[in-house]
């Protein structure tokens, strides 16, 4: 990433390719004066410069005479911008070649193509935002469920922030006590009073620790919630993600082990992205090929956050062993979300059904090929999944950066609450609150952060943001 913030940066803002309308973006200081060297307003003897911010004009982007574009340039003057720069948004026609004319014109008369997200990154370094909001633009921008959006949109209001703020000013006003301390170390005294100082540990230690098991739903439901589909062969797993996707997805047979690689694909189920994840059948065979995709299999489910364990109605011996087998399931994944199918229900008779429900009244049925039951199943993912979090506005952690920030703070601060409750000497855990300080800075920025750091958040977002 290219460091110097006081050049003028432009990029196209819109995805490239053609379209109805384009958006080119230019930010610094000099972005006004720029444009304005190009643009004849429609109203005569109108100065770009001398417009008031937040004004959008009509005109022409003229090069030697030569009209480019009929145009609408927006007008942003620092500090309210999104960047806090001085910053032009320049709405031409879709054309590519518009498009390209346009930023070329631009990149010979002072400016500089942006570099990825360099446009967020000037409003974090501008103060616009903290890091922490910055990196949640790109999340806003990638969410592709409503509850990947709701996680987003919190932490870009300041989620995360709102929640550290208040322990952090706290915790800044103990260590400059606990340094103060330090300074009078020859005469045994005390300014920061011990009872309210283990009660701040405490408080800030349980907060840390719900923000870190907060990440693990947070990065599933950003990212989709891993759904194994296992059982043995021809017990119809690629029928089931082929009724739950309502397309054929995977292929269908009655040859038993069909399936010999995982078949993934996403369902957004009640604005919850499910990845589901179609398996070889589980059985004894000496089929290399076949023994791999089976060794896949448990890997996926080992993987999976929700496992759907189905087991075929139509074959009365299984049905009868099928209790034994659930055991076997159970134990497994004992710590997974498991959820028993009784597929190919449509082959049974009502009495044989209702058997079936007494045995193992936990299993769902349905069947898969006349899809039958597949909306219950929907609504039981949905209902396996903890929405209480989002509908209450709680944080979530779903950035892998700030899960690593906030284990090592809670390492930090337990080592202090360790300190305290051993009695040692206030300038050994003095580093260790100072070490936490340091963490929780790092995630919204407070503290520096190094440009490498900075540079790889950034680079993750697309040019004209």
């Amino acid at each position: 990433m290219q460091t110097n913030i006081n050049d003028t940066i432009i990029a196209l803002a819109t995805p490239s390719g053609v379209g109805a309308i384009s958006v080119i973006r230019l930010s610094g200081e000099d972005a006004i004066q720029i444009v304005s060297q190009f643009f004849k307003s429609i109203r005569k003897n109108k100065i770009l410069s001398e417009q008031k911010t937040h004004t959008v004009h009509l005109g022409h982007i003229i090069e030697n005479d030569r009209v480019i574009d009929e145009v609408l340039v927006s007008v942003f003057k620092n500090p309210n911008s999104y960047t806090g720069e001085n910053v032009v948004e320049i709405s031409c026609h879709g054309s590519v070649f518009i498009q390209q004319e346009i930023i070329q014109l631009f990149l010979r008369n002072g400016c500089r193509m942006a570099d990825n997200g360099e446009f967020t990154m000037r409003a974090f370094l501008n103060g616009k935002m903290d890091l922490s909001q910055a990196e949640a633009v790109a999340d806003v921008i990638a969410s592709n469920s409503e509850a990947s959006h709701q996680m987003a949109i919190q932490q870009m209001r300041g989620g995360i922030t709102n929640e550290l703020k208040e322990l952090r000013g706290q915790l800044l006003d103990f260590a400059a006590l606990i340094e103060l301390e330090l300074d009078f170390s020859g005469e045994d005294v005390e300014f920061a009073d011990r009872t309210k100082f283990n009660a701040l540990v405490d408080t800030i230690s349980s907060v840390l620790k719900r923000l870190i098991d907060s990440f693990a739903f947070g990065n599933a439901m950003k990212n989709g919630i891993p759904v194994a589909i296992i059982g043995e062969p021809n017990v119809g797993k690629s029928t089931l993600l082929n009724a739950l996707l309502n397309e054929e997805k995977a292929i269908v047979s009655d040859i038993a082990g069909t399936t010999r690689d995982a078949i993934e694909d996403e369902l957004i189920i009640d604005g919850v992205a499910f990845r589901f994840i179609d398996t070889a059948g589980i059985r004894e065979t000496e089929d290399v090929v076949e023994s791999i995709g089976i060794q896949k299999a448990y890997e996926k489910a080992d993987n999976a956050q929700l496992v759907i364990y189905l087991f075929d109605t139509k074959n009365k011996d299984k049905r009868d062993k099928i209790k034994e087998e659930l055991l076997t399931v159970e134990k497994r994944f004992k710590n997974k979300r498991l959820l028993v199918i009784a597929n190919k229900i449509d082959s049974l008779s009502e009495t044989e059904a209702n058997e079936l429900k007494v045995n193992i009244p936990d299993a769902l049925l349905l069947s898969a090929k006349q899809k039958i039951g597949v909306d219950s199943l929907k609504n039981e993912l949905t209902s396996l999944v903890n929405k209480g979090a989002l509908s209450n506005n709680e944080t979530i952690v779903t950035n892998s950066r700030h899960f690593e920030a906030l284990t090592n703070a809670l390492e930090s601060i337990n080592s202090v609450a360790n300190g305290i409750e051993l009695g040692i000497s206030s300038d050994l855990f003095a580093i260790d609150i100072r070490e936490c300080l340091r963490h929780l800075g790092n995630i919204t920025g407070e503290y520096d952060v190094d440009k490498d750091i900075l540079g790889h958040i950034f680079s993750n977002f697309c040019i004209g943001k």
